[in-house]
């Protein structure tokens, strides 16, 4: 199908003006609110992989390691899950009053080689890396992976069950609740590594609906010493906020670097 002539123009110019923009591929959740009252409370969320937040246009993500947690800290059922050609979604009905967290969590390996003189590629869990792998290939390159993402959903009164962090991998840990967000105020969070403050790791911060302004709107900022940073929102929306970080401190010893990702949605309200 043709892209009609304006809107065919109005693309093309973004992504001159903003090459990096349009080659990212930005993973994400995106609840339908994040704050909730009264009986018989559900959320929707969608989740997808694509160039604009949130614009479904890509690949949908997949939900395997998806996890929520009820205020209490019990597993809470994820309902309707389904997955079409650019996002998947799923419901959680909020039975407890409090704050919940739904969050995708994936580990792995990358794994890479020479073969008779061909590259060969291999991505899978660490319980497969000894039988999918061959023992002596050469040129051998192993990267071990850690990512989370995370939203937080809140039914009634917020809570800080949730938000303790797992001490596995790059996580989140608000200073500020993560449902108590508005205009002009400002909000702290840290990011951990493994339980421990990550300093020096770079944060990305971006409002959603990026397909509709001329502006990327990017905001990046570095943790200090303790992981701490700190945003204030100019303008209210869903956000979404992404961070990396990378070490040598990896779960097998074929694997000499571990790269550990974070990302989650917050809504700003005005």
């Amino acid at each position: 199908m043709r892209l009609p002539l304006k809107l065919a123009a109005a693309a093309a110019a973004i992504a001159l003006a903003f090459p990096m923009a349009a080659q990212a591929h930005r993973a994400w959740m995106l609840p339908s609110a994040t704050v909730l009252s009264g009986k018989d409370v559900w959320v929707t969320v969608d989740a997808a992989i694509s160039n604009d937040l949130f614009f479904f246009e890509h690949h949908p993500m997949r939900l395997e390691g998806l996890v929520v947690s009820a205020p209490d800290g019990t597993p809470a059922k994820a309902e309707n899950q389904a997955t079409g050609r650019y996002r998947s979604t799923f419901d959680v009905k909020l039975d407890q009053t409090g704050t919940y967290k739904l969050a995708v969590v994936n580990a792995g390996l990358f794994a890479s080689w020479k073969e008779n003189g061909q590259n060969k590629r291999w991505r899978g869990t660490a319980d497969k890396f000894a039988t999918e792998v061959p023992k002596d290939a050469q040129e051998l390159r192993v990267t071990q992976s850690q990512s989370r993402m995370e939203v937080f959903v809140t039914s009634g009164k917020p809570t800080e069950g949730v938000l303790k962090p797992t001490g596995e991998g790059l996580e989140l840990a608000p200073v500020t609740h993560p449902n108590d967000l508005s205009v002009g105020n400002e909000a702290k969070f840290r990011f951990l590594l493994d339980g421990k403050p990550a300093p020096g790791v770079k944060v990305t911060v971006i409002r959603g609906g990026i397909r509709y302004r001329d502006k990327l709107e990017e905001l990046t900022l570095t943790t200090g010493a303790d992981g701490g940073f700190a945003v204030t929102w100019k303008e209210p929306g869903m956000y979404w906020i992404e961070a990396s970080a990378r070490d040598d401190k990896t779960a097998i010893k074929e694997a000499k670097e571990r790269r550990a990702g974070y990302s989650t949605t917050l809504e700003v309200l005005p």
